[in-house]
């Protein structure tokens, strides 16, 4: 069903100078009952002036009127010859100045990361070309050394949905052909959803590498050689006593 244009100032606008359910105008410009509901408690879209409808050729005051009676009745637009055939055009994805600077990273994410996706499936995905795909692939772009792979879904290139969609699409034609994954490539080729959902691969801590074999139990100890045991004369080496001692024995007073 299309939608108005300024669909929420149309919304303002209704909540302002109708009495039509907030459902029925929430299906008409394609909001949230809430949302709706926020307008009319002037907690959402506040200072967005309305726009007419009626005055801007979208809406008939038999339509309103019609809604205003009957709860069920949905809001339509007035049919405009003149927008017929203009439904949808295919074409790139339009992507917004602020953004296009991320886009190179984006595609080196998608290279790097989902290498199975083709060139045509990425620049469907983030809106881009396939010889700038081409280049960062070959890493001859000019501004390769200083690019960095970024999550396209992260920047806002892409909904993660679509992501999805497109991964599990290459999952498909993967298996249809019949190749052996490794659990690396298997994990890259599932949804987020389902990635989270798999167990996790042991691994050894980088630290204690080499200590699997490690034994904590009990063994019994080489038995030690008996030592001889010292006396404390013999360890500090003390000279026995003699006539030295006699003599200074006699000299004292």
């Amino acid at each position: 069903m299309a939608k108005p244009l300024m669909a929420k100032a149309t919304a303002v606008w209704l909540v302002d100078n109708t009495t039509i359910s907030f459902k029925q105008i929430a299906d008409f410009v394609g909001m949230h009952e809430l949302e709706v509901q926020g307008i009319a408690d002037g907690d959402v879209a506040a200072g967005v002036k309305g726009f007419d409808p009626i005055a801007n050729n979208q809406l008939t005051q038999d339509e309103i009127d019609a809604a205003q009676n009957n709860p069920l009745h949905k809001l339509k637009l007035k049919f405009n010859p003149s927008a017929a055939g203009e439904e949808k055009r295919r074409g790139p994805r339009y992507t917004p100045l602020s953004k296009r600077q991320d886009r190179p990273n984006s595609i080196l994410w998608l290279v790097k990361f989902h290498p199975e996706l083709s060139d045509g499936q990425i620049a469907k995905l983030v809106g881009t070309t396939k010889p700038t795909i081409q280049s960062i692939r070959e890493r001859t772009h000019w501004n390769i050394s200083n690019m960095q792979p970024i999550d396209p879904v992260a920047l806002g290139l892409c909904k993660q949905s679509e992501l999805d969609a497109i991964v599990q699409k290459a999952a498909a034609k993967k298996a249809a052909e019949g190749g052996v994954m490794s659990d690396d490539e298997r994990r890259k080729l599932v949804s987020t959803e389902q990635s989270l959902e798999m167990d996790a691969a042991p691994k050894i801590p980088t630290a204690i590498e080499g200590l699997e074999t490690f034994s904590l139990s009990d063994e019994p100890a080489e038995e030690k050689e008996d030592e001889p045991i010292i006396d404390a004369d013999s360890f500090f080496n003390l000279p026995k006593g003699g006539a030295d001692d006699e003599d200074e024995d006699d000299l004292r007073p």
